[in-house]
């Protein structure tokens, strides 16, 4: 159906990535959200210097997912946790990533400690062509509006084929999963309300369905309620392997995902074709030594600061599109 291997890194090969960014946080204090850790008299200590070390690496390790097989950086990349638009200004201009022509779409959520979900493009291999979020309206314990992330829908023309691309970052696990399995439920339910959205005007729609579901490729909300049979998940088969994208207690999780409609396993010409679907999980991402030896070099353990990138590992998939018009020079 479809190959898992790529012989030579070449022009026809394009990266789709995602990456939780663990707590982007700007160092400014904002009255409407719950973001008081990260400020420089906060719990984090966070500071302009630590900041800027934060954002400086990120760049460089977003600028680098799928240069083994791609001669580009990734051509569209989701993101979570970022505060705002400012910390996505900066990101863009990083080191690593100003000389890429990248640029972004955000919205702010109603999220309480004010983390929200964004899209990053290339803009010579993606042209924005619209955008709109979609809220998750959730309930807590007392009846009041549970508030999180908004859904991204963002569409365009990757390489001349228009595809839409839904970023999410689902309700985490923190009150435990049996207790929070209902909340990412209804959050793939919204997904798929967009999914009929979309096919309603085209019912052989390409679309990528990427984040942080909070659940594994395994797990009901992703297993049995998203992925139908129209999608295909590739991250399935990435956990049963053992891999993961980051650790809990001593166990792996696969949270981070990039799932997409099955005509994009399709072999047509002009059109993208998937390959591969890969964790980057590079030596240099990891804690070297130590009881947490392996696991994500995070930014904080706790209160304290380690200087490292994420909690995560990003994700990526590649895919392939020979261009006729590439042919024809």
């Amino acid at each position: 159906m479809f190959s898992n291997t790529i012989e030579e890194k070449n022009d026809s090969i394009y990266t789709v990535a995602f990456y939780n960014l663990e707590n982007l946080y700007d160092t400014v204090h904002d009255e409407n959200t719950l973001d008081t850790d990260f400020t420089p008299t906060g719990f984090k200590k966070w500071n302009t210097k630590r900041y800027k070390n934060k954002i400086r690496k990120l760049g460089n390790v977003i600028g680098q997912i799928g240069l083994d097989k791609s001669v580009y950086a990734p051509a569209i990349v989701g993101v979570v946790e970022v505060e705002n638009a400012e910390v996505l200004r900066d990101l863009v201009q990083s080191d690593g990533l100003k000389n890429e022509n990248y640029d972004f779409v955000h919205y702010d959520s109603p999220d309480e400690r004010g983390i929200d979900v964004a899209l990053l493009y290339k803009k010579e291999l993606f042209e924005l062509v619209g955008s709109q979020t979609f809220p998750l309206y959730l309930t807590g314990f007392n009846g009041e509006r549970d508030f999180t992330r908004d859904i991204l829908l963002v569409q365009g023309n990757l390489n001349g084929e228009f595809v839409n691309v839904i970023v999410n970052h689902w309700p985490s696990r923190r009150n435990g999963n049996g207790e929070t399995v209902d909340k990412r439920i209804s959050a793939s339910e919204k997904v798929l309300e967009i999914v009929d959205l979309i096919n309603a005007e085209d019912e052989d729609a390409k679309i990528i369905i990427m984040g942080d579901f909070n659940d594994d490729p395994t797990n009901i909300s992703v297993k049995e309620y998203l992925v139908n049979d129209t999608f295909y998940n590739p991250m399935e088969s990435l956990i049963s392997t053992g891999n993961g994208t980051l650790n809990y207690k001593g166990t792996w999780h696969l949270f981070d995902q990039i799932i997409f409609s099955k005509n994009f396993l399709e072999k047509e010409e002009d059109k993208h074709l998937f390959k591969y679907a890969e964790i980057f999980d590079k030596p240099f991402l990891k804690i070297w030594k130590g009881k947490y030896k392996g696991n994500p070099y995070r930014t904080y353990m706790g209160k304290w600061y380690q200087g490292g990138f994420s909690d995560h590992f990003p994700v990526y998939i590649y895919l392939e599109k020979d261009d006729i018009k590439k042919r024809a020079i």
